[in-house]
This record gives structure tokens, C-alpha cells and sequence, in this order.
């Protein structure tokens, strides 16, 4: 809440002021009050149980929230970048002192926050702390550019800065899109080697083959896997023990808990039946 409200006073403050490098400081405020907001998002969606359409839950609706906010921000830093080299071209004179004053209580605001969270040791918590690192030093090079502009009055500074702000907002927002799309595309998960998993079921007992190995990503935090295992004898193989192995050792090395694994003969995988 702190946070938007921040962002919100910088943005007003930026239009008044007739500076770009704080509406672009707001826009990066904005990009870490989305990231909580979609995490609020997340967890309601999360509550809500799967029915017959919705196999899933809601899980994907924070991949899709994701996603549109990903390309809303890229299209703000479009239009901020638009007007930055129209500045540059030609300067506007910006209203110094209140661009400071509203710069200097956004960083005083960042600093407290900073100070609080980095009192925890959680690893929630430190990415927040990171988030505000992010946008103390966006303040700060406000800041820095208003103390440049007062003493040199050369305005040109203030498209500069915003310039380098919307670089920070666009590298996050492409991460952002390009880790939704490859969600939607369900691509194997960054932290997934194929081989890996592949050579943990092998060492299963009576387990000779693997084929159909599929790995994706539902929603943060919530993975699945598919695959086929052939066995020698499924008359004499324990498919239970392989099965509770093989679960186990896929959560406790991958965090994959949601696997539809078949267990197959080695006749009937030579059947050649299309998976």
C-alpha cells in the first residue's frame, strides 16, 4: 500500500512538475506493486477448487495476469522512451524544487522500507527488500539529476534519467512475458533437466526404458509431469514400490508433486502404440 501510494504521488508529481525522470520512477514502483498484486491475485485464485471444467483450478489466471502486465508496462516505457528522445531533442524546463521534494519523500519511504525488511531472514521477504533496493536507487538518481539540473540547467538530464529507468522497467517486463509465454507453452521448467529426471527412474527397480517424459509449469511454485515407465515383468516388478520411489525422489530433488505416471510391459511398449 505504501508502495502505490508512492508511485501514485510520483507519477502526479512527475505530470506537475513537467518531469519525466519521476513519472518514469513511478513506473518502476509500478512494476513491484503489480508483482504484489498479482501475488494477491494468486493466492485467492489458488483457494478456489478445480470442477469438471476447470480441471486446474485457477492456477493459470496468475500466468495470464502476468503475462498482461508484462506487455502494459512495455507499452508504458514505450511511451515514456517516445517522449524521452522527444526531450532530448528538445528540452523542457522542469520545475525543480518540487520534483526534489516529491523524489526526497519517496526515498525517504523506500529507506524505511528497506530498513524493515531487512530485518528478516526470509527469502520472500528478501525479494521484497530487493524490490525496494530497486526503487531507492531509482529515487536517488532523480534526486541526482534534479541537483545536476539545479546547478548546471541543463534540462536535457531529465529524459537521460528516465531513459535509464525505462532500460530497468523494460529488462523486467521481458522476463516477465517471456517467463508467461513459456508457462502458456508449457515448456519444461528452468530448474527441470529432462536427463536428470530420466536417469532417476531408470535407477528404479526393474525399470529399463522411458518414454513420453513431459515436464511443465501450472502455475509459480506448481509443477506436473507425464511419462511412460517399461518394466521386464510387470507379474514380477512391484509397480507400487516403483511408483511411491519415483514420486518421492521427483518432489524431493524437482518440487514436482502432480506426476501421472504409466507403468508398462516391454511387449506392450513394442506394440507401437501412438502416446
Amino acid at each position: 500500500m505504501l508502495t502505490a501510494t508512492i508511485a501514485l504521488a510520483e507519477a502526479v508529481g512527475g505530470w506537475l512538475t513537467n518531469s519525466l525522470a519521476l513519472m518514469s520512477d513511478a513506473g518502476h514502483m509500478l512494476t513491484d506493486v503489480s508483482a504484489l498484486a498479482l501475488s494477491l491475485v494468486a493466492l485467492w485464485f489458488a483457494g478456489k477448487p478445480a470442477d469438471v471444467k476447470k480441471t486446474y483450478g485457477y492456477y493459470r489466471m496468475e500466468i495470464l495476469s502476468a503475462l498482461l502486465n508484462g506487455v502494459l508496462l512495455m507499452g508504458i516505457t514505450g511511451f515514456i522512451l517516445y517522449e524521452a528522445w522527444e526531450r532530448v531533442r528538445s528540452p523542457a524546463q522542469v520545475d525543480i524544487g518540487p520534483m526534489a521534494i516529491v523524489a526526497s519523500v519517496g526515498l525517504l519511504a523506500n529507506l524505511g522500507a528497506l530498513g524493515f525488511l531487512h530485518r528478516s531472514h526470509s527469502m520472500n521477504v528478501r525479494g521484497a527488500f530487493l524490490h525496494v533496493l530497486g526503487d531507492t536507487l531509482s529515487s536517488v538518481g532523480v534526486l541526482v539529476g534534479a541537483g545536476i539540473m539545479a546547478y548546471t540547467g541543463w534540462y536535457v538530464v531529465d529524459p537521460i534519467i528516465s531513459v535509464v529507468i525505462s532500460i530497468v522497467i523494460v529488462i523486467g517486463a521481458v522476463r516477465l512475458v517471456r517467463d508467461a509465454v513459456d508457462v502458456l507453452m508449457e515448456a519444461v521448467p528452468a530448474h527441470v533437466d529432462l536427463a536428470q529426471i530420466k536417469e532417476l527412474m531408470l535407477r528404479a527397480q526393474g525399470v529399463t526404458a522411458v518414454h513420453d517424459l513431459h515436464v511443465w509449469t501450472i502455475s509459480s511454485g506448481v509443477y506436473a509431469l507425464s511419462a511412460h515407465l517399461v518394466v521386464q515383468d510387470p507379474m514380477v516388478c512391484n509397480n507400487d514400490e516403483i511408483l511411491s520411489a519415483v514420486k518421492h525422489d521427483l518432489y524431493d530433488r524437482f518440487g514436482i508433486d502432480h506426476t501421472t505416471i504409466q507403468i508398462e510391459s516391454e511387449t506392450y511398449s513394442h506394440l507401437g502404440e501412438v502416446h
